[in-house]
């Protein structure tokens, strides 16, 4: 892997208390991302590269919700303290938050649909993305496939992602899916040496 630096920018996605454990929506394990997305944001921070953070948010009554024939009981709905970033996440004024499924009658798990984020990533010439976040097996998956699609070069952090899991095996399914469609599967340990790596 080449080492991060101009044209690369760091993602972590839905890193939100509804998804940690005891949240609405938690996901078993989840809050063990957290740490390595840490590591790798200040490594980011520190050469000025670009840092994004997606976030569900939802308003009340959106059509993901069981209440209105969806898949998942009401979580991260906007301005609640399930829709926060979790707070050990260590989050910058510079980051860029970018919101999702903001619309009542439409989900979206790819915090590249229906946002304003591929636009963004091209105003600051990325040409590759980095992933982090929650959930493998689903806004992971879908928001890597995304930019797969829109032309960028894709890395995900596997030791920095998390998967629901509903059936066993999915998160793993989810990156063997992400890798077949031309994403690097790496860790921030392996990100970090190669940023720490003399020139």
């Amino acid at each position: 892997m080449q080492a991060p630096g101009p044209g690369d920018a760091l993602l972590v996605v839905d890193v939100q208390n509804d998804f940690l454990p005891g949240g609405a929506l938690g996901i078993r394990g989840g809050d063990a991302v957290v740490a390595p997305a840490n590591r790798v944001l200040a490594a980011w921070r520190k050469r000025g590269l670009p840092v994004f953070l997606s976030r569900d948010w939802h308003p009340a009554g959106h059509c993901s919700f069981t209440a209105q024939g969806g898949p998942w009981p009401v979580h991260c709905v906007a301005g609640t303290h399930g829709a926060e970033f979790a707070a050990a996440l260590e989050i910058a004024p510079g980051d860029v938050v970018i919101s999702k499924a903001t619309r009542a009658d439409k989900d979206a798990y790819s915090a590249l649909d229906g946002t304003p984020l591929a636009e963004a990533l091209r105003a600051r010439g990325v040409r590759r993305l980095f992933i982090a976040g929650l959930a493998t097996d689903y806004c992971v998956r879908a928001t890597g496939r995304d930019a797969r699609a829109a032309g960028l070069d894709v890395v995900v952090l596997k030791d920095a992602v998390c998967a629901v899991d509903v059936q066993p095996g999915d998160g793993d399914r989810a990156l063997d899916e992400l890798a077949a469609e031309g994403c690097e599967l790496s860790t921030t340990g392996a990100t970090l040496r190669e940023m720490e790596a003399p020139a």
